[in-house]
């Protein structure tokens, strides 16, 4: 299995909104647990660590990082 980066969600904006819902009247820590949460359940449904692996790795692609 590999990572699939191109648009793959049946319904975007309805996914989105489900996600912007599950934050509601956090407090940023508990948003911060919940989105902990969520991405350790859908680690283990993939299950594929290679796949895993590189979706952590595209996960931190320009995100503004500076080397020291």
């Amino acid at each position: 299995m590999t990572l699939v980066t191109t648009p793959n969600l049946t319904a975007p904006d309805d996914f989105y909104e489900a996600l912007i819902d599950m934050h509601r009247d956090l407090s940023e820590a508990q948003s911060a647990l919940v989105n902990a949460k969520l991405i350790l359940l859908l680690a283990n449904h993939v299950g594929d660590l290679a796949v895993l692996r590189e979706a952590m790795a595209a996960a931190r692609e320009d995100i503004g990082l500076h080397s020291s």
